[in-house]
């Protein structure tokens, strides 16, 4: 990595990690609530659903969460047969019904049975001495689907022990692990160290990430994330997936390079 290169990332990922990102980020709907299982469950049901134009995915998330009565946690443990009606007709491009009511049965069988999202994360994540952030995403998904599912919500869910980036998860765990010290994430787990979070590798972050030269594969796959997020660890070993903010943001900015 050149100096050029190093002092780019550096500045920003400055710019970009502030309040002001929030508004126009997925990360916006699990900042509209306080308690801590609510956050889990908005930013993971967020996060599942962050692909595409983002004022669409906000918009969708938001309606999603009004049809949970604004109480996410109250509703996955709480909700009956007919509450859980509220669902019905809710899309947002691929994921349709039946995946949601899976997401809430999932999400019940976990906080009710295996005591809540990040003991789950946390009990893959210390079940390895090495790729923890691997073994932690494949053991949630081994739990995820571990009650009858249709088929068609595995796409939703990925596993990098299939080779998947899995982007979407990784970019949760950035929301849930990384210090909440500029606004942005929250920083509500603990016992998962920022060193070892891996970078949510997307096609943005991808070919940002190609025209520094930091990564040279085509593939955006579970190695290349992990590569890339080697690079960066170079610039900060304690925290590289705080540079997601400058490739994402230079990316969604058109920086020129």
């Amino acid at each position: 990595m050149t100096s050029e290169t190093a002092s780019l990332l550096n500045k920003y990922y400055d710019y970009f990690e502030n309040k002001s990102f929030i508004e126009n980020d997925p990360i916006s709907i699990p900042h509209k609530f306080t308690k801590k299982e609510d956050i889990e469950i908005a930013g993971f049901l967020s996060a599942t659903i962050a692909w595409g134009n983002r004022k669409a995915i906000i918009s969708s998330c938001n309606n999603l969460m009004e049809r949970m009565d604004n109480a996410p946690y109250d509703f996955i443990i709480n909700a009956s047969k007919n509450d859980i009606s509220s669902i019905n007709g809710f899309y947002y491009r691929t994921f349709q019904n039946d995946d949601v009511f899976y997401f809430i049965h999932s999400l019940h069988n976990i906080y009710k049975n295996h005591k809540g999202l990040e003991y789950v994360f946390l009990e893959g994540y210390n079940s390895s001495k090495t790729e923890r952030i691997k073994h932690s995403i494949s053991y949630f998904h081994n739990i995820f689907f571990e009650k009858q599912y249709p088929q068609r919500v595995t796409k939703h869910v990925a596993n990098p022990a299939k080779g998947s980036a899995a982007k979407r998860i990784n970019m949760f765990l950035r929301w849930m692990v990384r210090s909440n010290n500029k606004g942005v994430d929250f920083g509500l787990w603990k016992d998962i160290s920022t060193s070892e979070l891996i970078i949510p590798l997307d096609v943005h972050v991808g070919n940002t990430a190609r025209k520094l030269n930091l990564i040279d594969s085509k593939s955006n796959n579970w190695n290349t994330a992990e590569n890339l997020t080697n690079q960066l660890r170079k610039l900060d070993s304690n925290d590289p997936v705080k540079y997601d903010f400058a490739l994402f943001g230079i990316s969604n900015s058109k920086i020129s390079l």
